[in-house]
């Protein structure tokens, strides 16, 4: 082995003939290790890359090892079953368990909510940010661990002040730390940020450069993909908690029945980065969310505390779901189109208009939500990882069951943005609340004219 190491990387920097020679010669002193270094060559291909395409770059760690993180007590009682069989039944058990969890903290209220899904981020950052130091073998770094947090603190701190900035208004001027936190607020982010990027300016190494610059770049990469989506969860939920449920339950549902289909009766391959997704659970899944996203918001149409929008009350210092619904969770009559008459014999159908917008929903998270879970794979298939962490047995970490929800945060809030949301007239009063009495006035004037030239409202005498 010995003679394998020294002769073969000659082999490799000389030309023509010389290196065939040494090829010939290794071959022939060591003959047992030809198979040796074939693997070792093909080792250095990975998904078309060979070692010259990575010259100059930093290797990942090797694989990490298959741990069985199955609890003991579920290990005993499944014993006598497969290994396929084994895995249904703890990804069945583990599945229930966090959907019973889910519908807990749904029950707790939309606070809690916020601090689960803020909770949930932190997890998932430190699982990505765990990943980069092992791949890139920089535990060395000089401050580069609390860096990484520091950055966390500092991208949460502008998100979530702008948040409370937002639906807090009347608290945050009725406070005044808070209001001049809220006045300059953007300002303090930028200067939390910049004091994070001149220590990192400072903490270079010259034998690290371009490792430091690495990890910059993984650090920040993970801020966008993790802080920003769940900023936006939080947005759709105080848009109403229906827009926080029925999509993350189609994500869920979609996972689920996709499994479930292709466990069964999966037989034809999806995606060479997914080996065990099938086009039979692909399609299984997308008929099953929709059904499923259709059901769910008849059910949680007809609940205000599910479709009024989360707001704060001054009063009782606390959250509100009470509201009058609008018309998008009233129930209306439709008319059936001819070709389906003839099929079930109904003429109209009665249904709230947000199912329309949840069959939108499911369909996105049943077509386009799994390529987040695609674009995962892809990137523990890069890294040579089975699984984000080992925090929930048969399923992997947080990350793991949350790679689509993520994606499907920000079609929501696009979908809400772009289709459903409207003036709110309670944000621009109390904003127009914060004036100088002379621009309300001037505010006030200028409306009145506005409605006076539209006929809405008619001239007193004074006016004239």
């Amino acid at each position: 082995m010995g003679e394998n190491k020294m002769w073969f990387p000659v082999a490799e920097q000389l030309p023509g003939r010389h290196a065939l020679w040494v090829k010939v010669k290794v071959n022939w002193i060591l003959p047992e290790n030809h198979t040796d270094i074939q693997e070792s060559e093909s080792e250095a291909k990975i998904d078309g890359e060979t070692a010259s395409d990575s010259e100059g770059r930093t290797e990942p760690a090797p694989p990490s090892t298959s741990i069985d993180d199955t609890p003991e007590v579920l290990n005993r009682a499944l014993s006598n079953l497969s290994s396929r069989w084994k895995n249904w039944w703890v990804r069945g058990i583990l599945t229930l368990a966090m959907i019973a969890f889910f519908f807990i903290i749904i029950y707790l209220g939309p606070m809690v909510l916020m601090m689960i899904v803020m909770c949930v981020q932190i997890k998932c950052f430190h699982e990505i940010i765990t990943i980069g130091y092992n791949v890139y073998h920089s535990y060395d770094l000089p401050w580069f661990r609390t860096l990484s947090w520091y950055f966390l603190l500092c991208v949460n701190y502008f998100f979530y002040g702008e948040t409370v900035t937002d639906y807090f208004f009347t608290l945050v001027q009725r406070e005044e730390p808070l209001r001049i936190l809220s006045k300059y607020h953007r300002f303090i982010s930028f200067t939390l940020y910049l004091t994070g990027f001149c220590m990192f300016v400072l903490s270079l190494v010259k034998k690290h450069y371009r490792l430091q610059f690495y990890m910059f770049g993984w650090t920040h990469v993970t801020l966008l993909i993790v802080v920003t989506q769940s900023h936006l969860v939080i947005h759709n939920l105080f848009e109403g908690m229906i827009w926080f449920i029925v999509p993350i339950s189609c994500v869920i549902c979609n996972d689920i029945m996709a499994y479930m289909f292709g466990f069964f009766f999966g037989r034809t391959p999806l995606i060479k980065l997914s080996p065990k997704k099938t086009w039979e659970g692909f399609i299984g899944g997308f008929f099953a969310t929709v059904v499923f996203g259709l059901l769910l918001s008849y059910v949680m149409s007809g609940y205000r505390c599910f479709v009024c929008p989360v707001e704060y009350n001054n009063d009782t210092n606390s959250f509100t779901v009470d509201c009058e619904p609008s018309d998008l969770f009233r129930l209306q009559e439709y008319n059936i189109p001819g070709v389906i008459q003839s099929v079930i014999g109904w003429k109209t159908v009665r249904m709230y208009p947000f199912q329309i917008h949840s069959i939108a929903l499911s369909t996105f998270a049943s077509l386009i939500g799994p390529f987040g879970g695609f674009f995962a794979s892809g990137f523990k298939r890069a890294f040579k990882i089975k699984d984000f962490a080992n925090t929930i047995p048969g399923h992997g970490g947080i990350m793991d069951r949350f790679d689509c929800q993520y994606l499907m945060a920000t079609f929501v809030n696009v979908y809400i943005a772009s289709f459903i949301r409207g003036p709110n007239p309670s944000k621009l009063i109390q904003q127009f609340l914060t004036l100088r009495p002379d621009q309300q006035l001037h505010i006030f004037n200028t409306l009145k004219s506005h409605l006076t030239d539209k006929g809405i409202l008619t001239a007193t005498t004074e006016d004239e």
